[in-house]
């Protein structure tokens, strides 16, 4: 038997016997293997430094479980292990990639013009948490560097995810260092710097921050009732508990996502190591958003809603969702009145969870309730986890595309079939999908 075909039947045994288990939210059939890696390393592993590259061709293995369920969409893959971001078709074909000049800080993602949105990794960055970047550029298809900005420094450094706006300018987190003097002056109890986070919205031509938020401004404390900021948690969840996360590296909150909503002028934010969603008012000055009153919900840069962990601001009303997550983004197809979520799931279970919440016409964040958003739809797996980054967003067929960040990509249908599976030799941040009709991909000639 050739090696090709002895692995191949090696692939199939394992899909196989991962279908007989007993899992009433998903179906799997037997697949189709497209463009088999001879040398596939265990993409299951939780640590990227346990992957190595790809020394075949192939970008990755491609499993079609029901080919006429299957959307035909391209795909942005943002693979931090290896630093590449490249088109691909859903036969695993590389389509067209950037030459990075620097590490990804993870987000890259096209707009309308072919261009590359890009977060960058700095050089010397002075603060290196898991998703650092530090440096924002805008890339030509051609490899040119079209626009740069960079925020690194020994006091803020950019991080994770970046997003442009209706109306040109870029919103971009950023990490701001407080000392440990500063810290405990404002009731954190322990004796190290943190880095609380920021948003900044930049001015493209003229680089200017033209508005930021900072939880810095918003923070509440129950262990010292001599220093500021000090309440009762519970009955102020418009505000942030300093001591939620004790983290000796200082990285306190793990911000990992946002997304604007423009039908409601919000933002919302992924905080990984609160496991919740924070959303903010961006109808604000920047004034406004260090205070508690002004813009629309007359609540300056208060929080106007969060959910997933009532734990973390001490509610006794509802029950823990989320054990990390990532990637709130609303439905691809123009619907404001949805959002999808990957939760990772390190609570001991080891299987991550896509939610599809519905979102109220107007958020009211109160003390004495429930402040968890109704679930439409939710898919799970056993087989599907990653404890770290990943992501879900709606294909234009209505099927959801799931990143699974240390294994490739699942494409699930609303009945909760899987039709498509991407196993590729990487560490996989997020994974657009862009139709074949869109302009954003007319620079790069594809059929």
């Amino acid at each position: 038997m050739q090696p090709h075909s002895f692995i191949r039947l090696i692939i199939l045994i394992l899909f196989l016997t991962a279908c007989s288990k007993d899992d009433s939210t998903s179906t799997f059939l037997e697949p189709e293997v497209v463009n088999p890696s001879p040398d596939q390393p265990d993409n299951n592993s939780d640590n990227p430094e346990d992957q190595s590259p790809s020394d075949s061709e192939a970008v990755g293995e491609i499993f079609v479980f029901k080919e006429e369920l299957v959307d035909p969409s391209h795909l942005l893959v943002n693979d931090a292990f290896n630093n590449r971001v490249y088109l691909m078709n859903k036969e695993a074909e590389i389509l067209h990639e950037w030459e990075l000049k620097s590490g990804l800080g993870n987000d890259c993602v096209l707009q309308e013009d072919g261009t590359l949105l890009s977060l960058l990794e700095a050089t010397s960055p002075e603060i290196t948490f898991g998703g650092f970047g530090g440096l924002l550029q805008i890339i030509t298809p051609e490899n040119a560097i079209a626009w740069e900005y960079p925020i690194s420094s020994y006091e803020e450094i950019a991080h994770h995810d970046t997003e442009m706006l209706p109306n040109g300018n870029l919103l971009v987190l950023v990490w701001k260092r407080k000392s440990a003097h500063e810290a405990q002056d404002s009731g954190f109890k322990y004796n190290y710097d943190i880095f609380p986070e920021s948003i900044y919205e930049i001015e493209i031509s003229s680089k200017e921050i033209v508005w930021q938020w900072n939880s810095w401004d918003h923070l509440i404390q129950d262990s010292d009732p001599n220093k500021p900021n000090y309440g009762n948690i519970s009955k102020h969840p418009e505000r942030i508990d300093i001591n939620y996360n004790p983290n000796e590296s200082g990285d306190i909150m793990h911000a990992n996502g946002i997304e604007y909503d423009e039908s409601r002028d919000l933002i919302y934010i992924s905080i990984n190591f609160y496991s919740e969603v924070w959303i903010i008012d961006h109808s604000t000055t920047t004034a406004e958003a260090s205070g508690s009153t002004g813009g629309n919900y007359n609540k300056g840069g208060d929080l106007i809603y969060r959910f997933g962990n009532p734990q973390a601001y001490s509610s006794p009303f509802g029950e823990r969702l989320f054990y990390n997550n990532h990637f709130p983004n609303l439905k691809l197809n123009g619907n404001y009145d949805t959002l999808l979520l990957f939760m990772n799931g390190n609570n001991g279970d080891t299987q991550s969870t896509v939610y599809e919440f519905a979102l109220p016409s107007t958020f009211e964040l109160l003390n004495d309730q429930k402040n968890e958003l109704e679930i439409l739809w939710e898919f799970s797996h056993p087989d599907l986890y990653s404890s770290k980054v990943s992501g879900a967003i709606e294909l234009p067929n209505g099927n959801i595309l799931i990143t699974e960040g240390d294994f490739g990509a699942w494409e699930v249908t609303r009945t909760k079939e899987v039709v498509w599976k991407f196993n590729g030799e990487g560490f996989f941040w997020r994974i657009y999908p862009y139709d074949n009709s869109s302009p954003a991909l007319a620079p790069f000639n594809i059929d």
